[in-house]
């Protein structure tokens, strides 16, 4: 039976960290299109109620060669992004051993999501044995940085809210109890961080972030495929 995995890899230098950095309170998660070749398109959901200082970053980013809105469903949009450089090119400078990060490519596994953070990126996947796992494992523990936030065997039953973290649950409870998804609303963004004792800012990366997920795991994965190009 195959393993179901979530990790953090920390690494600055993966594509992308750099605009997460720039807009700290936005979700930003992609969608790797490996069958495009050396430079595999980025389909990437950016969860930001303004999109101006979030493109300015893909501007500004010496990974992204072009970038186009594609779609968009309320403060998600999504972007189609090709890069200027392939993944071993972004990593050179950071990462000794690229022959081991080739050879993650041909392990019996498949990442179904990645969120890009400030710090690196938070991976999800199925992992056809522990061997396979350990790879990935063992790869960025030496070459960078590694957290496990979550191992189970494949096809064990899902727990309500699975994928997100506790705060991030607690933050969506306090917020839907309080009426602030309410119409109209019935409580701000400052009633809900006083009530968790946290800054205005963080409550509002921390919904970002857990908005991000369930609409990639819901809405995002009905959007009919983008065609080849």
């Amino acid at each position: 039976m195959g393993l179901v995995a979530e990790f953090e890899i920390h690494c600055p230098a993966l594509p992308l960290v750099d605009v997460a950095a720039s807009v700290p309170d936005a979700g930003v998660v992609i969608d790797i299109q490996f069958n495009h070749g050396r430079r595999p398109l980025f389909i990437t959901h950016v969860t930001h109620d303004d999109p101006t200082p979030v493109e300015a970053a893909l501007d500004a980013t010496e990974f992204v060669d072009s970038w186009a809105l594609v779609g968009r469903a309320g403060e998600t949009r999504r972007y189609q992004i090709e890069p200027a450089l392939s993944l071993q090119e972004t990593l050179g400078d950071a990462l000794d051993d690229l022959e081991g990060l080739r050879a993650l490519a041909t392990t019996e596994s498949a990442i179904e999501r990645i969120e890009v953070t400030p710090d690196g990126w938070i991976q999800s996947g199925w992992f056809a044995n522990r061997e396979a796992f350990d790879a990935f494992r063992a790869f960025w523990q030496d070459n960078a940085g590694f957290t496990l936030r979550r191992l189970t065997r494949d096809g064990d039953p899902a727990e309500p809210g699975e994928g997100l973290t506790d705060r991030q649950q607690e933050a969506l409870r306090i917020a839907y109890e309080m009426g602030y998804f309410d119409i109209p609303r019935e409580a701000s963004l400052d009633d809900i961080a006083a009530e968790l004792d946290i800054s205005p800012s963080s409550l509002s990366e921390r919904l970002r972030r857990a908005q991000t997920h369930l609409i990639e795991t819901s809405v995002a994965s009905t959007w009919p495929p983008l065609p080849d190009t």
